[in-house]
Protein backbone atom coordinates (compact mmCIF):
# COMPACT_ATOMS: atom_id res chain seq x y z
CA UNK A 1 0.00 0.00 0.00
CA UNK A 2 1.00 3.63 -0.38
CA UNK A 3 1.77 5.87 2.57
CA UNK A 4 3.30 9.29 3.24
CA UNK A 5 6.49 8.64 5.21
CA UNK A 6 8.47 11.10 7.34
CA UNK A 7 12.18 10.28 7.11
CA UNK A 8 13.50 13.62 8.35
CA UNK A 9 11.83 16.16 10.62
CA UNK A 10 10.86 19.47 8.99
CA UNK A 11 11.12 17.94 5.53
CA UNK A 12 8.37 17.00 3.03
CA UNK A 13 6.80 13.56 3.41
CA UNK A 14 7.68 10.91 0.85
CA UNK A 15 5.09 8.71 -0.85
CA UNK A 16 6.32 5.14 -0.52
CA UNK A 17 5.07 1.58 -0.89
CA UNK A 18 4.91 -0.02 2.55
CA UNK A 19 3.94 -3.45 3.80
CA UNK A 20 1.17 -3.70 6.38
CA UNK A 21 1.10 -6.83 8.52
CA UNK A 22 -2.23 -8.59 9.18
CA UNK A 23 -4.08 -7.70 12.39
CA UNK A 24 -3.15 -9.69 15.47
CA UNK A 25 -5.36 -10.44 18.46
CA UNK A 26 -7.73 -7.57 19.21
CA UNK A 27 -6.66 -5.62 16.13
CA UNK A 28 -8.53 -4.50 13.02
CA UNK A 29 -7.44 -3.62 9.51
CA UNK A 30 -9.19 -0.63 7.94
CA UNK A 31 -9.14 0.56 4.34
CA UNK A 32 -9.17 4.32 4.73
CA UNK A 33 -11.42 6.63 2.76
CA UNK A 34 -10.46 9.95 4.37
CA UNK A 35 -7.87 11.37 6.75
CA UNK A 36 -7.87 14.99 7.91
CA UNK A 37 -4.67 16.89 8.68
CA UNK A 38 -4.37 18.01 12.29
CA UNK A 39 -1.89 20.49 13.74
CA UNK A 40 -0.69 17.70 16.03
CA UNK A 41 0.56 15.86 12.94
CA UNK A 42 2.45 18.97 11.89
CA UNK A 43 3.98 19.55 15.34
CA UNK A 44 5.13 15.92 15.32
CA UNK A 45 6.58 15.99 11.78
CA UNK A 46 8.37 19.24 12.60
CA UNK A 47 10.16 17.46 15.46
CA UNK A 48 8.21 19.09 18.30
CA UNK A 49 7.72 15.81 20.18
CA UNK A 50 10.78 13.90 19.08
CA UNK A 51 10.34 10.22 18.25
CA UNK A 52 11.99 7.62 16.04
CA UNK A 53 11.94 7.84 12.26
CA UNK A 54 10.84 6.74 9.73
CA UNK A 55 7.24 7.35 10.76
CA UNK A 56 3.78 7.67 9.23
CA UNK A 57 1.62 10.35 10.81
CA UNK A 58 -2.14 10.91 10.48
CA UNK A 59 -4.73 10.05 13.12
CA UNK A 60 -8.03 11.70 12.12
CA UNK A 61 -9.52 9.12 9.76
CA UNK A 62 -12.49 7.06 8.62
CA UNK A 63 -12.85 4.00 6.44
CA UNK A 64 -14.09 0.41 5.96
CA UNK A 65 -13.14 -2.63 8.01
CA UNK A 66 -11.53 -5.23 5.73
CA UNK A 67 -10.05 -7.71 8.25
CA UNK A 68 -10.31 -8.52 11.96
CA UNK A 69 -7.93 -10.36 14.25
CA UNK A 70 -8.79 -12.98 16.85
CA UNK A 71 -10.83 -11.76 19.80
CA UNK A 72 -12.32 -8.72 18.07
CA UNK A 73 -15.80 -8.04 19.37
CA UNK A 74 -18.66 -5.91 18.01
CA UNK A 75 -16.75 -4.92 14.84
CA UNK A 76 -17.19 -6.83 11.59
CA UNK A 77 -15.75 -6.76 8.08
CA UNK A 78 -17.67 -4.16 6.06
CA UNK A 79 -18.41 -1.83 8.96
CA UNK A 80 -17.92 1.90 8.39
CA UNK A 81 -15.72 3.19 11.22
CA UNK A 82 -13.92 6.17 12.67
CA UNK A 83 -10.22 5.61 13.37
CA UNK A 84 -8.90 7.56 16.36
CA UNK A 85 -5.75 7.75 18.45
CA UNK A 86 -7.77 7.12 21.64
CA UNK A 87 -6.85 3.62 22.73
CA UNK A 88 -8.01 2.00 25.97
CA UNK A 89 -7.51 -1.31 27.73
CA UNK A 90 -10.78 -1.14 29.68
CA UNK A 91 -9.36 -2.36 33.00
CA UNK A 92 -6.67 0.07 34.23
CA UNK A 93 -7.55 2.67 36.93
CA UNK A 94 -8.11 5.42 34.32
CA UNK A 95 -10.44 3.26 32.22
CA UNK A 96 -12.34 2.04 35.27
CA UNK A 97 -12.73 5.65 36.45
CA UNK A 98 -14.44 6.56 33.17
CA UNK A 99 -11.38 8.24 31.63
CA UNK A 100 -10.35 5.89 28.79
CA UNK A 101 -8.88 8.83 26.87
CA UNK A 102 -5.86 8.88 29.21
CA UNK A 103 -5.29 5.12 29.34
CA UNK A 104 -1.52 4.53 29.39
CA UNK A 105 -1.52 0.73 29.21
CA UNK A 106 1.16 -0.57 26.80
CA UNK A 107 -0.13 -2.56 23.82
CA UNK A 108 1.82 -5.13 21.76
CA UNK A 109 1.66 -2.86 18.72
CA UNK A 110 3.67 -0.19 20.58
CA UNK A 111 6.89 -2.11 20.26
CA UNK A 112 6.07 -3.90 17.06
CA UNK A 113 4.71 -1.56 14.39
CA UNK A 114 2.65 -3.30 11.75
CA UNK A 115 4.37 -1.18 9.09
CA UNK A 116 7.59 -2.06 7.25
CA UNK A 117 9.33 -0.52 4.27
CA UNK A 118 10.08 -2.37 1.04
CA UNK A 119 13.58 -2.95 2.46
CA UNK A 120 12.19 -4.51 5.63
CA UNK A 121 12.85 -1.65 8.10
CA UNK A 122 10.24 -0.91 10.74
CA UNK A 123 8.17 2.23 10.17
CA UNK A 124 6.54 3.78 13.26
CA UNK A 125 2.77 4.30 13.34
CA UNK A 126 2.68 7.91 14.49
CA UNK A 127 0.14 8.86 17.16
CA UNK A 128 -0.73 5.16 17.50
CA UNK A 129 -2.36 5.23 14.09
CA UNK A 130 -0.32 5.98 10.96
CA UNK A 131 -3.28 7.12 8.89
CA UNK A 132 -1.51 9.04 6.13
CA UNK A 133 -1.76 5.72 4.34
CA UNK A 134 -4.23 3.71 2.32
CA UNK A 135 -4.76 1.23 5.18
CA UNK A 136 -4.10 0.94 8.92
CA UNK A 137 -4.02 -1.80 11.53
CA UNK A 138 -5.06 -0.55 14.97
CA UNK A 139 -6.50 -1.85 18.22
CA UNK A 140 -10.25 -2.40 18.22
CA UNK A 141 -10.68 0.19 20.99
CA UNK A 142 -9.61 2.91 18.53
CA UNK A 143 -12.63 2.35 16.29
CA UNK A 144 -16.24 3.47 16.43
CA UNK A 145 -18.89 2.21 14.02
CA UNK A 146 -20.65 5.01 12.12
CA UNK A 147 -23.72 5.03 9.85
CA UNK A 148 -23.04 4.01 6.26
CA UNK A 149 -24.68 7.18 4.92
CA UNK A 150 -22.31 9.46 6.85
CA UNK A 151 -19.81 11.03 4.39
CA UNK A 152 -16.35 9.72 5.18
CA UNK A 153 -14.59 13.08 4.87
CA UNK A 154 -17.02 14.67 7.32
CA UNK A 155 -16.85 11.66 9.63
CA UNK A 156 -13.06 11.80 9.79
CA UNK A 157 -13.24 15.17 11.53
CA UNK A 158 -15.03 13.54 14.45
CA UNK A 159 -11.93 11.46 15.17
CA UNK A 160 -9.96 14.35 16.67
CA UNK A 161 -10.71 17.98 15.82
CA UNK A 162 -14.38 17.95 16.75
CA UNK A 163 -14.18 15.82 19.87
CA UNK A 164 -11.12 17.71 21.13
CA UNK A 165 -12.65 21.18 20.84
CA UNK A 166 -16.29 20.50 21.54
CA UNK A 167 -15.49 17.91 24.20
CA UNK A 168 -13.31 20.39 26.09
CA UNK A 169 -16.40 22.55 26.58
CA UNK A 170 -18.99 19.86 27.19
CA UNK A 171 -17.05 17.05 28.87
CA UNK A 172 -13.96 18.56 30.48
CA UNK A 173 -15.22 21.94 31.68
CA UNK A 174 -18.98 21.22 31.83
CA UNK A 175 -19.69 24.83 30.88
CA UNK A 176 -23.11 25.83 32.27
CA UNK A 177 -25.87 27.74 30.53
CA UNK A 178 -25.14 31.45 30.19
CA UNK A 179 -21.46 31.33 31.18
CA UNK A 180 -19.08 33.66 29.36
CA UNK A 181 -16.57 31.87 27.14
CA UNK A 182 -13.40 32.95 25.34
CA UNK A 183 -11.74 30.71 22.76
CA UNK A 184 -8.14 31.51 21.84
CA UNK A 185 -7.12 30.07 18.47
CA UNK A 186 -9.79 29.49 15.83
CA UNK A 187 -8.42 26.66 13.77
CA UNK A 188 -10.27 23.37 13.52
CA UNK A 189 -10.14 22.61 17.25
CA UNK A 190 -10.94 26.16 18.31
CA UNK A 191 -13.95 26.41 16.02
CA UNK A 192 -15.29 23.24 17.58
CA UNK A 193 -14.84 24.74 21.03
CA UNK A 194 -16.93 27.63 19.71
CA UNK A 195 -19.53 25.12 18.47
CA UNK A 196 -19.56 23.45 21.88
CA UNK A 197 -20.06 26.78 23.63
CA UNK A 198 -22.97 27.55 21.33
CA UNK A 199 -24.55 24.15 21.99
CA UNK A 200 -24.60 24.78 25.75
CA UNK A 201 -25.92 28.34 25.24
CA UNK A 202 -22.89 30.15 26.64
CA UNK A 203 -23.07 33.95 26.42
CA UNK A 204 -21.08 35.76 25.28
CA UNK A 205 -18.87 33.51 23.14
CA UNK A 206 -15.77 35.50 22.21
CA UNK A 207 -13.29 34.21 19.63
CA UNK A 208 -9.66 35.42 19.57
CA UNK A 209 -7.30 34.91 16.67
CA UNK A 210 -4.65 36.79 14.73
CA UNK A 211 -6.20 35.85 11.37
CA UNK A 212 -9.32 37.79 10.42
CA UNK A 213 -10.58 35.01 8.11
CA UNK A 214 -10.67 32.62 11.06
CA UNK A 215 -12.58 35.15 13.12
CA UNK A 216 -15.15 35.39 10.33
CA UNK A 217 -15.45 31.62 10.39
CA UNK A 218 -15.89 31.71 14.18
CA UNK A 219 -18.99 33.86 13.79
CA UNK A 220 -20.44 31.24 11.46
CA UNK A 221 -19.78 28.54 14.05
CA UNK A 222 -21.53 30.38 16.88
CA UNK A 223 -19.27 33.12 18.25
CA UNK A 224 -21.13 36.24 19.37
CA UNK A 225 -18.03 38.47 19.25
CA UNK A 226 -14.50 38.36 17.84
CA UNK A 227 -11.25 40.01 18.87
CA UNK A 228 -8.02 40.27 16.91
CA UNK A 229 -5.28 41.11 19.46
CA UNK A 230 -3.29 42.78 16.68
CA UNK A 231 -6.02 45.38 16.30
CA UNK A 232 -7.38 45.69 19.85
CA UNK A 233 -6.23 45.21 23.41
CA UNK A 234 -7.66 41.77 24.09
CA UNK A 235 -8.00 42.17 27.87
CA UNK A 236 -9.87 45.48 27.53
CA UNK A 237 -12.17 43.98 24.90
CA UNK A 238 -12.95 40.95 27.03
CA UNK A 239 -13.68 43.05 30.09
CA UNK A 240 -15.99 45.33 28.12
CA UNK A 241 -17.91 42.31 26.84
CA UNK A 242 -18.18 40.65 30.26
CA UNK A 243 -19.28 43.59 32.43
CA UNK A 244 -15.76 44.15 33.66
CA UNK A 245 -15.32 40.66 35.12
CA UNK A 246 -13.39 38.73 32.54
CA UNK A 247 -14.42 35.36 31.17
CA UNK A 248 -15.85 32.50 33.20
CA UNK A 249 -14.05 30.05 30.91
CA UNK A 250 -11.10 30.52 28.57
CA UNK A 251 -10.26 27.69 26.16
CA UNK A 252 -6.79 27.84 24.65
CA UNK A 253 -6.83 25.85 21.42
CA UNK A 254 -3.44 27.15 20.27
CA UNK A 255 -0.38 25.14 21.30
CA UNK A 256 1.42 28.24 22.51
CA UNK A 257 2.66 29.02 26.05
CA UNK A 258 2.12 32.72 25.30
CA UNK A 259 -1.53 31.97 24.53
CA UNK A 260 -1.89 30.07 27.82
CA UNK A 261 -0.50 33.03 29.73
CA UNK A 262 -2.79 35.39 27.82
CA UNK A 263 -5.74 33.19 28.77
CA UNK A 264 -4.97 33.61 32.47
CA UNK A 265 -5.09 37.39 32.05
CA UNK A 266 -8.57 37.14 30.53
CA UNK A 267 -10.14 35.12 33.36
CA UNK A 268 -12.76 36.35 35.79
CA UNK A 269 -12.33 35.70 39.52
CA UNK A 270 -13.18 32.01 40.02
CA UNK A 271 -12.81 31.52 36.25
CA UNK A 272 -11.39 28.40 34.60
CA UNK A 273 -8.58 28.18 32.06
CA UNK A 274 -8.81 25.05 29.90
CA UNK A 275 -5.61 24.03 28.09
CA UNK A 276 -6.57 22.26 24.87
CA UNK A 277 -3.68 22.93 22.48
CA UNK A 278 -0.52 20.81 22.72
CA UNK A 279 2.80 22.73 22.58
CA UNK A 280 6.14 21.16 21.67
CA UNK A 281 7.93 19.24 24.42
CA UNK A 282 9.73 21.34 27.00
CA UNK A 283 7.76 24.56 26.68
CA UNK A 284 6.57 26.09 29.97
CA UNK A 285 4.32 28.90 31.16
CA UNK A 286 4.83 31.49 33.91
CA UNK A 287 2.03 31.60 36.46
CA UNK A 288 1.46 34.13 39.23
CA UNK A 289 0.45 31.50 41.77
CA UNK A 290 -0.87 33.98 44.31
CA UNK A 291 -3.37 35.36 41.80
CA UNK A 292 -4.67 31.86 41.07
CA UNK A 293 -5.16 31.08 44.75
CA UNK A 294 -6.42 34.52 45.70
CA UNK A 295 -9.06 34.57 42.97
CA UNK A 296 -10.06 30.92 43.26
CA UNK A 297 -9.23 30.32 39.62
CA UNK A 298 -8.71 26.89 38.08
CA UNK A 299 -6.54 25.42 35.33
CA UNK A 300 -7.72 22.27 33.57
CA UNK A 301 -6.01 20.11 31.00
CA UNK A 302 -8.24 18.58 28.35
CA UNK A 303 -6.97 15.58 26.43
CA UNK A 304 -9.03 14.67 23.35
CA UNK A 305 -12.02 16.48 24.84
CA UNK A 306 -12.34 13.89 27.64
CA UNK A 307 -14.10 11.78 25.03
CA UNK A 308 -15.64 8.38 25.66
CA UNK A 309 -15.87 7.23 22.08
CA UNK A 310 -18.85 4.90 22.16
CA UNK A 311 -20.89 7.34 24.24
CA UNK A 312 -19.99 10.65 22.60
CA UNK A 313 -19.62 9.81 18.89
CA UNK A 314 -23.25 8.66 18.40
CA UNK A 315 -24.42 11.90 20.03
CA UNK A 316 -22.28 13.98 17.68
CA UNK A 317 -23.49 12.03 14.65
CA UNK A 318 -27.08 12.71 15.72
CA UNK A 319 -26.33 16.43 16.07
CA UNK A 320 -24.81 16.47 12.57
CA UNK A 321 -27.76 14.63 11.08
CA UNK A 322 -30.13 17.12 12.73
CA UNK A 323 -28.22 20.06 11.26
CA UNK A 324 -26.92 21.20 14.66
CA UNK A 325 -23.23 20.37 14.18
CA UNK A 326 -21.12 21.77 11.37
CA UNK A 327 -18.69 19.27 9.85
CA UNK A 328 -18.67 19.88 6.09
CA UNK A 329 -18.07 23.59 6.71
CA UNK A 330 -14.77 22.76 8.43
CA UNK A 331 -13.28 21.25 5.29
CA UNK A 332 -11.23 23.71 3.27
CA UNK A 333 -9.77 21.35 0.66
CA UNK A 334 -9.72 17.72 -0.45
CA UNK A 335 -6.48 16.23 -1.78
CA UNK A 336 -5.19 12.87 -3.02
CA UNK A 337 -2.36 11.31 -1.02
CA UNK A 338 0.15 12.37 -3.68
CA UNK A 339 -0.58 16.04 -2.85
CA UNK A 340 -0.32 15.69 0.92
CA UNK A 341 2.63 18.08 1.27
CA UNK A 342 0.65 20.85 -0.40
CA UNK A 343 -2.29 20.15 1.89
CA UNK A 344 -0.01 20.24 4.95
CA UNK A 345 1.68 23.48 3.90
CA UNK A 346 -1.70 25.21 3.61
CA UNK A 347 -2.66 24.15 7.14
CA UNK A 348 0.74 25.19 8.48
CA UNK A 349 0.35 28.61 6.84
CA UNK A 350 -3.13 29.14 8.33
CA UNK A 351 -4.73 28.99 4.89
CA UNK A 352 -7.05 26.12 5.79
CA UNK A 353 -9.26 25.00 8.66
CA UNK A 354 -9.06 21.30 7.86
CA UNK A 355 -7.64 19.81 4.68
CA UNK A 356 -8.62 16.19 4.09
CA UNK A 357 -6.76 13.47 2.21
CA UNK A 358 -9.19 11.41 0.13
CA UNK A 359 -8.37 7.80 -0.72
CA UNK A 360 -9.96 6.02 -3.68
Amino acid sequence: MKAAVCREFKQPLRIEDLKLAPPEEGEVRVKLKACAICHSDITYMDGGWGGDLPMVFGHEAAGLVIETGAGVREIDVGDHVLVTLIRSCGHCPDCENGEPFICATPFPIDGNSRLTSAAGEKVVQGLRTGAFAEEVVVDQSQLVIIPEHLPMEAASLLSCGVITGLGAVVNTAHVPYGASVVVIGCGGVGLNAVQGAALVNADPIIALDLVDEKLTAALEFGATHTVNPLANDAADQIRSLTRGRGADYVFVAAGSPKAFEQGLDLLAPSGTLVIVGMPPTGQKIAVEAGNIAGSGQKILGSKMGSTRLRIDIPKLVALYEAGNLKLDELITGRYPLEQINQAIDEVRADKALRNVIIFE
